[in-house]
């Protein structure tokens, strides 16, 4: 008689799963108007989104299973739960077109999470995502319509075009080739390689934290801009050999821009 085969990978796997349960509890909130109890089951989503990585390294349980899980439960939790929201709370009023516009954030982080699984080539915690992920793209619509849309900070005049250039900019910087950083892990080596973005990072934090999560969309949005920006001075600094001059049997360097 067959025994089921319990392996270490179960407890990572069990955060992850936890994580879907998040995100399509967030999504029948957000089907009764509730955006703001939505919205916290999709950050608590995230939270269990990283624990589940933690565990997996500890454990060394990482696999492709594991990988394969996170991306179908983070498609549900940070792509269609905010795309939910989004329709529900302000793009409803435009028939089929709301209906696309409001879609793209979970059609952009789909195709990030799948260009992301493609590319992996080790389970060890990489310093650079190529493309903003997906979680920090939920955070950032989340927390803008729960605490601009849907409150008065923001004048009613200017909500609509701040809802599609949330909308379209977070996409944008899903599909992009821009580097962004990891989450910087709280380790002695990475504190001394990296003072100032890890500063950043807690300064972000507890600023999120002491606002109630008001902070939360401001520190997503410098996010995006200051990686952009980082993004194109490299670029600029790069000086591609022309295409005659270039050997056949060059190789790419392991600093190469894109991962």
């Amino acid at each position: 008689m067959n025994r089921m085969r319990i392996t270490r990978s179960i407890a990572p796997n069990l955060f992850t799963l936890v994580n879907l349960f998040m995100g399509f509890t967030a999504i029948i909130y957000t089907s009764n108007g509730r955006f703001f109890a939505a919205a916290m089951c999709i950050l608590i989503a995230g939270i269990f989104d990283l624990l589940d990585g933690l565990v997996a390294r500890l454990l060394n349980a990482t696999s492709e299973f594991g990988i394969e899980l996170d991306s179908l439960c983070d498609a549900v939790s940070f792509g269609v739960a905010p795309s939910y929201m989004l329709y529900k709370s302000f793009f409803y009023q435009f028939g089929d077109i709301g209906i696309l516009l409001a879609s793209l954030p979970a059609l952009g982080g789909v195709i990030r999470l799948a260009r992301f699984n493609v590319q992996v080539n080790s389970y060890e915690d990489k310093k650079y995502f190529t493309g903003l992920a997906i979680p920090s793209g939920a955070f950032t619509i989340i927390t803008y319509i729960v605490y601009y849309h849907q409150t008065q900070l923001i004048p009613e005049i200017y909500k609509p075009l701040s809802i599609i250039a949330i909308t379209i900019i977070t996409t944008l910087a899903m599909v992009s080739r821009i580097k962004f950083d990891n989450v910087p892990r709280p380790t002695i080596k990475n504190i001394k390689q990296k003072p100032v973005i890890f500063s950043i990072f807690i300064i972000g934090v507890l600023a999120s934290i002491f606002t109630k999560g008001k902070f939360i969309l401001p520190f997503m949005l410098f996010y995006i801009v200051a990686s952009s920006i980082r993004h194109f001075y490299r670029w600029l600094k790069e000086t591609p050999e022309a295409a005659d001059d270039i050997d056949e049997g060059d190789s790419i360097t392991e600093n190469s821009y894109d991962i």
